[in-house]
């Protein structure tokens, strides 16, 4: 019988049990992106907690496109000495690590008056308020070859895998989403256009590191709007494209946070109220496990799972393999020791989202 603390494999990366923790911004690299130790600490801890898998906060791959201060870099080879220690490190307190990759667009409000913002059109984000210029068809090129180049950094910089950020409103989102897509070229009009650019990234860094190295996509379940927004069955077409051609696994999320009707509805990813009843939690399970019926990759949910008892059906009943949990792990770094060692404890989240405006994205209730 499968178990949440079971031993896995994702092709070569093993697992020493089914958690994932999901990327979070920490807003503690330096200036220019790269490590400190005060954001090296903080994997340290979540490693030293017993999660199998870490992902990190998301991280630039241009050095002119950074959609939020304190953000990690990858975008020229600088960063691989510094990464190889740090990977080093992390592997020695027995967790796997991966870096999340970004483009950020108009999903930023940091230094827009001081560069360019690409968008899949032009028009302003109606949450942020940043305006995007239409990318061209040689900027897609550029910008493709950025992500290529990140993903070969962060092999050789000994990171587990690499995973693609296409969720949540950010550029690659955009481009699936016709709320904002409004394109007439191939990048534009039906879902295998809006999700080229998707395709030809993933092609690209699979170039570049090889049929064995873990690429992984966070990809949108839905945009959940009630008109002109990416739909379920949308996205299901762009995950079977990239489970077709090999991606390593999909890690489910939703909510396009660029758009006001999200988040004046508490639809992002990072939901509230999740633990009031346990019908809240895993909120994009139904999706996740469609999904999982459809291909023969893993999946990994995310968004809103709490409760052991709860994933534990989820794992039994689906196809779905893996979880990943982010705030709880912020309030419990050592949560996945106790689960793992018989402690069915429950956790300490409220999903209150208070840890999202302090240093380090720490929970208000564990942390001074």
């Amino acid at each position: 019988m499968k178990t949440l603390c079971d031993k896995t494999s994702i092709g070569n990366m093993e697992l020493k049990n089914r958690f994932f923790r999901g990327a979070l911004w920490e807003d503690l690299a330096d200036e220019k992106g790269h490590m400190t130790p005060k954001l090296s600490s903080i994997y340290e801890e979540l490693a030293k907690g017993g999660v199998g898998t870490i992902i990190t906060g998301y991280s630039f791959v241009t050095e002119d496109e950074q959609p939020n201060p304190g953000m990690m870099g990858i975008y020229d080879d600088s960063f691989i000495e510094e990464y190889k220690e740090f990977t080093d490190k992390i592997h020695s307190l027995g967790a796997n690590i991966i870096m999340q990759i970004v483009y950020g667009g108009f999903m930023t409000t940091f230094n827009v008056g001081e560069r360019t913002i690409w968008g899949p059109s032009t028009m302003q984000n109606e949450v942020t308020g940043t305006w995007a210029k239409e990318i061209t068809k040689d900027e897609i090129k550029y910008l493709v070859n950025a992500y290529a180049q990140a993903a070969l950094r962060i092999k050789k910089s000994g990171f587990n895998g690499v995973e693609i950020h296409g969720g949540h409103g950010y550029l690659l989102s955009q481009f699936l989403s016709p709320y904002y897509n409004k394109r007439t070229d191939e990048y534009g009009g039906n879902i295998e256009n809006r999700g080229r650019i998707i395709v030809e990234v993933y092609k690209a860094m699979r170039e570049k590191v090889g049929k064995d190295f873990p690429i992984l996509i966070k990809l949108n379940s839905a945009d959940y709007v009630k008109q002109g927004g990416l739909t379920q069955e949308d996205s299901l077409y762009v995950a079977k494209k990239l489970a077709d051609l090999g991606i390593s696994a999909i890690e489910v999320t939703g909510g396009n946070e660029s758009i006001k009707e999200v988040a004046d509805n508490n639809l992002g990813a990072a939901r509230t109220k999740v633990v009031i009843s346990r019908d809240r939690e895993s909120y994009f399970k139904d999706y996740a496990s469609e999904l999982a019926g459809m291909v023969d990759i893993p999946i990994i949910l995310i968004g809103g799972n709490r409760h052991l008892d709860v994933m534990e059906d989820i794992l039994k009943n689906t196809k779905i393999q893996y979880f990943t949990l982010s705030r709880p792990l912020t309030a419990e770094p050592d949560l996945i020791n106790k689960w793992c060692s018989g402690d069915r404890k429950k956790v300490k989240c409220v999903s209150c989202n208070k840890c999202y405006s302090t240093p380090g994205k720490r929970c208000i209730f564990s942390f001074s």
